[in-house]
């Protein structure tokens, strides 16, 4: 990995340290600034991967930076101008709206480089609050850089925020190889979830990987399952959720006769195994996704994928060559290709998914992302031209 210019600290801020796609992003950026001879800070609240920063060479500071209220962001962008000028940082990275707010604050009072990156599109509403909610999503537009997670998500800076493509930096998400890698996740990892989730012996595994909110298309799945032909599949929901989501998302299959094929198996931290069990990973996202890391995750092992035709996922995914791509909010069309994906041989299904992972391999790893979001470091510092997207 080319190195960093002597001394570059660069501060990352987010609201929590939990999982998600943003979370695991920010961590791997950490270990590539560490990696490439530079600082890595971390501030956020905390949470379950503090100790992975810590891990990855990284230090993490924490603050009260999941606060939304006004008061609360202007008196971090106070903290954080401390913590800008105490440790000597050259560039801050934002990756949500409320400690963007504070450190696009901070960086402006301190004379350092500011970068965002845009996840995805971030919901407005309609009437009179729009406006409002329209200028608060915009502190996501006004990096010195701007990096979008997917074409898609570039195409709406633009149009939405007008945000000028000079700024712009297209740099999609990655998995590791060496972690989502079928041919390196052991039996016992396998076998232990088989026995945590009580899955029967060789019934095809229906699985969304997402957590437990209604965009990411639970219900929609369920709905599916309702009508796929294999009455032997089990679904398996896999992820945290708000509370009383979960206990819908139980009585809705019981309402649809599936609560002896449901499995809520909350957090896992074993995704590369938990993928080796799915016949079938599913992404079902109503609304569009800015990328999907949980499709590219599943390609990755070789998974058959089946996504919804809006967002990333269009861009993840190639139809009938290493997935299929349905409406959105569509149980019937899903579960028509459930059926297909179902009705394969394993054969088959191994050659779609051997597309699957060369397709991700050449476009879509960590170490990817890592040197295109260091190139942005770089330009801000000084070292590189920048490439226009």
């Amino acid at each position: 990995m080319d190195p960093l210019p002597a001394g570059a600290v660069i501060l990352q801020v987010l609201p929590r340290l939990e999982a998600g796609g943003v979370e695991r992003g920010t961590v791997e950026m950490v270990q590539a600034i560490v990696a490439a001879g530079g600082v890595a800070l971390v501030a956020s609240a905390g949470g379950r991967l503090v100790t992975a920063v810590e891990r990855a060479g990284g230090r993490h500071i924490t603050l009260p930076l999941a606060a939304k209220g006004p008061w609360a962001i202007w008196r971090n962008a106070g903290r954080l101008s401390r913590v800008i000028r105490a440790e000597g940082v050259r560039v801050v990275h934002a990756r949500s709206r409320a400690p963007a707010w504070s450190a696009w604050r901070a960086a402006r009072r301190c004379g350092v480089a500011f970068v965002t990156t845009y996840h995805g599109v971030y919901r407005e509403g309609s009437g009179p609050l729009s406006g409002g909610k329209r200028w608060y999503n915009s502190v996501m537009a006004r990096g010195d850089r701007v990096i979008a997670i997917s074409r898609w998500v570039a195409n709406h800076l633009v149009a939405r925020h007008g945000t000028a493509v000079a700024r712009v930096r297209l740099v999609p998400r990655g998995v590791d190889p060496g972690v989502f890698d079928p041919a390196r996740v052991p039996a016992d990892r396998i076998t232990r979830l088989i026995r945590a989730w009580r899955l029967p012996d060789d019934a095809p595994v229906v699985m969304l990987p997402a957590r437990l909110t209604r965009w990411k298309g639970q219900t929609v799945l369920l709905r599916a399952m309702a009508l796929v032909r294999d009455r032997r599949a089990v679904c398996v929901l896999l992820g945290d959720g708000r509370p009383g989501f979960a206990e819908e998302l139980v009585a809705l299959a019981g309402t649809l006769g599936l609560s002896a094929r449901l499995r809520l198996v909350g957090h896992c931290d074993d995704m590369p195994a938990a993928l080796m069990l799915a016949t079938v990973a599913v992404s079902a996202s109503v609304e569009p996704e800015g990328f999907g890391r949980a499709v590219i995750e599943a390609q990755a092992m070789g998974r058959a994928v089946v996504g919804t035709a809006h967002g990333g996922a269009s861009e993840t995914i190639e139809d009938l060559v290493t997935g299929w791509l349905v409406p959105p909010d569509d149980p019937a069309a899903l579960a028509r290709v459930i059926d297909v994906a179902l009705g394969m041989s394993a054969a088959d299904r191994a050659a779609l998914g051997a597309r699957a992972r060369a397709s991700v391999m050449a476009d879509y790893t960590v170490a990817a992302m890592q040197a295109a979001t260091l190139d942005v470091y770089r330009e801000l510092l000084g070292e590189l031209p920048g490439e226009v997207l």
